[in-house]
């Protein structure tokens, strides 16, 4: 009998799809994470929030990142049913910033992302 994923997998492996499609940029990858009425804030209360499956991956990919331009680190910081909470660093190659983040992300049974929030910070 196989036993079921523990959250903590389940995060492990969304994120590991996430930062797929961060260094593909296709909009199937990205599609693929979230639910049909998803909603990503670029910031906690986010006035402009990118809202539904569709909507994301427009906002993503106005704001993408380059391939091979950034390194991700992470680390799951806890999961409270279905909330996970991550903390990350962003670093931009070149002479780019450096960013802490804090991502708080609720799945849905399906284990795709219902509501996506972060918070990055630039390191001085």
């Amino acid at each position: 009998m196989t036993q079921p994923a523990s959250a903590s997998e389940h995060v492990h492996a969304w994120m590991e799809r996430y930062q797929a499609a961060w260094t593909s940029n296709a909009a199937d990858d990205i599609g693929a994470l979230f639910t049909p009425d998803a909603v990503y804030e670029t910031r906690p209360h986010d006035p402009e929030p990118w809202r539904g499956r569709d909507g994301i991956v427009d906002g993503w990919l106005a704001a993408r990142d380059e391939p091979g331009g950034w390194t991700f680190t992470w680390e799951l910081l806890g999961c409270d049913g279905a909330t996970a909470f991550v903390q990350g660093v962003t670093v931009y190659s070149g002479g780019g910033p450096t960013y802490d983040n804090l991502w708080v992300i609720r799945f849905t049974e399906s284990g795709r992302a219902a509501s996506f929030t972060e918070w990055f910070m630039a390191r001085s």
